[in-house]
């Protein structure tokens, strides 16, 4: 907390000098011209996070946290433990082992369907997420089809499909301005424009491969054996660890439905493409919460729980130093937006404001009421 505080006091001492910028006076992420280069950077030299086996080329996707940084992600960690369980009656703590019985995985459906959409290219022999990568159709003043552009997901992606289809039309020899249609992800494509559309890679029409699911889990062998019988897995998230000991957790604390389990611990995906730094790696850490309430038709009940649940996060958001003036609540159909600061960052550059998303989604579990999934915006897109 004392780091949250020096950021906030270095910031507002910044602040007096500068022209206002943002609700708050404060500057933004997104009106300093940053880039995900520029971050990195930053946070190598100031010791607060390396590239993983750096001296020998690095390792995509896992980093090492420095000196400093260890110590903003101790103070996290801590300060969200003490909050979320130390000082409340209704959740306990647990710490569950990374490697579990194969058969939880069979159980809880991650082995038959805990996947991305991959696609390869046949000319780079690059991968690339297939739900990442859009693609447009083409046509010329007239309305003639030329063709397809392609492109991966990120910043002011219609005026990078826009300059593609102009290179387009003038490899085609085709004057005047393109028309360009929505753009669709890969695994919208019919299979009839699996030979149309081009790689993002090479430009190549046709180098794409159809896509195909690919399982996300990190595949291990346990005992000296190395057969069917000794694969296991590091577990992708931290939830299952909690459902296995529900029971052995209400019978030796005695406690009582409506509480919760918290646990704070590492998991293991193996991504397609690991990308954005430290918000999309192959190994990573969770906070998580899981309720049990009784099951209940009133659906009042259940819902203001999970209202009072929405609602104490983003007091202790407030109550570890935010600037309240960055946090808002916006209501959708199916998501529920709150601007917040992305944690890690607070003593970095206390004004890098995000956007943190409490995701419903209709297609739950049948043994949950309500999930919530953040959702960041960091520099130009949404992160979970």
């Amino acid at each position: 907390r004392r780091l949250v505080r020096r950021g906030a006091a270095t910031e507002a001492a910044a602040a007096t000098d500068a022209a206002p910028s943002g609700p708050s006076g404060l500057k933004t992420i997104l009106d300093a011209k940053v880039d995900m280069n520029d971050i990195v950077s930053l946070c190598k030299r100031r010791g607060f996070v390396y590239p993983s086996s750096e001296i020998y080329s690095g390792f995509a996707g896992f980093f090492d946290y420095g000196p400093l940084g260890v110590e903003l992600r101790n103070n996290i960690k801590k300060a969200w433990w003490a909050d979320m369980v130390q000082r409340r009656d209704d959740v306990v703590g647990l710490d569950s082992s990374i490697i579990a019985s194969p058969k939880i995985w069979e159980a809880s459906g991650h082995l038959a369907g805990f996947s991305d959409p991959m696609v390869d290219c046949r000319e780079s022999k690059q991968r690339f997420r297939a739900d990442q990568l859009f693609y447009a159709k083409v046509s010329d003043a007239a309305g003639t089809h030329v063709g397809y552009v392609s492109l991966l997901e990120g910043a002011d992606m219609e005026a990078v499909a826009r300059k593609a289809a102009k290179s387009l039309l003038k490899k085609a020899g085709v004057g005047g301005e393109p028309t360009v249609s929505a753009l669709k992800d890969y695994t919208e494509a019919d299979p009839s424009e699996f030979d149309l559309i081009p790689s993002p890679a090479t430009g190549v029409p046709g180098s794409l491969t159809p896509p195909r699911d690919f399982n996300l889990m990190f595949q291990t062998s346990v005992g000296a054996m190395t057969d069917a019988s000794s694969v296991a897995y590091l577990r992708p998230e931290t939830a299952q660890g909690i459902f296995t000991n529900f029971k052995n957790v209400v019978s030796s604390s005695r406690v009582k439905v409506p509480f919760g389990i918290a646990q704070i611990g590492k998991a293991f995906r193996n991504e397609i493409t690991p990308r954005n730094f430290i918000f999309r790696s192959r190994e990573f850490e969770q906070m998580e919460i899981e309720y049990f309430i009784r099951p209940t038709d009133v659906e009042s009940e259940w819902r203001d729980i999970h209202a009072g649940w929405v609602e104490t996060r983003l007091q202790w958001h407030i109550g570890i130093g935010i600037n309240p003036e960055l946090l808002s609540i916006e209501h959708h159909k199916c998501l529920l937006l709150i601007a917040d600061c992305f944690l890690f960052f607070i003593s970095l550059y206390f004004a890098l404001f995000h956007v943190m998303g409490f995701k419903r989604d209709d297609k739950l579990p049948h043994y949950m009421r309500a999930c919530s999934a953040d959702c960041c915006l960091y520099l130009y897109y949404y992160i979970n």
